[in-house]
């Protein structure tokens, strides 16, 4: 398989990725803007704008090649504004667009713990988009069956250091799967969800 396809296939699950919590994030009713999430101490709006500032840092990162501490903390806080739905629509074509820059996935990002390839930071991008999809569609009432292949990506990409994400304290504890659980089971309990 060549680099390319690989390439195409990893921008074109990000794409599907962005759209899936796009059409949730389209969905939310005005009075669900404050609706608690499966993610502790975050509402729907904390959510929402949480995922709007990581596209956000994606065109910086991949487009600009800046670093964290060039960035500073210009995507802190409130990134929504006034129009959450548009803000999010603006940082999610912002993202798409990094990524799909001729040559983008050639480069290396400077995050926090170190440089990396773009393929593997789109990678990461992907799978955080895919578990937060599920909490915005738990917290609205959404469909919350992911696509199966995204869910399989997210499941190898984080399979390997699942067990030490607790420790971060950004994560709560894994929760033990049922017998027989399918793969968004097993991901959404690696990841301390209770499906």
């Amino acid at each position: 398989m060549s680099a390319t396809t690989d390439g195409e296939r990893l921008l074109e699950r990000h794409g599907r990725a962005l759209d899936a919590f796009t059409d949730r994030v389209h969905g939310i009713r005005a009075d669900q803007w404050g609706a608690p999430t499966p993610c502790a101490e975050w509402s729907v709006r904390d959510l929402v704008n949480h995922l709007a500032a990581e596209q956000a840092w994606a065109v910086p990162l991949v487009r600009d090649g800046a670093t964290i501490e060039a960035v500073g903390d210009a995507y802190d806080g409130d990134v929504l504004g006034a129009d959450p739905v548009a803000a999010w629509d603006g940082a999610a074509a912002a993202a798409r667009a990094a990524f799909r820059e001729p040559g983008a996935l050639d480069r290396t990002v400077h995050l926090s713990y170190g440089d990396t390839p773009a393929p593997d930071y789109c990678a990461q991008m992907v799978t955080d988009l895919v578990v937060h999809t599920w909490d915005l569609s738990r917290a609205v009432g959404a469909p919350e069956r992911l696509p199966d292949d995204l869910v399989a990506h997210a499941l190898h990409e984080v399979a390997p250091y699942a067990a030490d994400l607790a420790g971060t304290g950004l994560f709560a504890r894994p929760v033990p799967p049922p017998p027989g659980a399918d793969e968004q089971t097993r991901l959404l309990c690696l990841l301390g969800r209770r499906p």
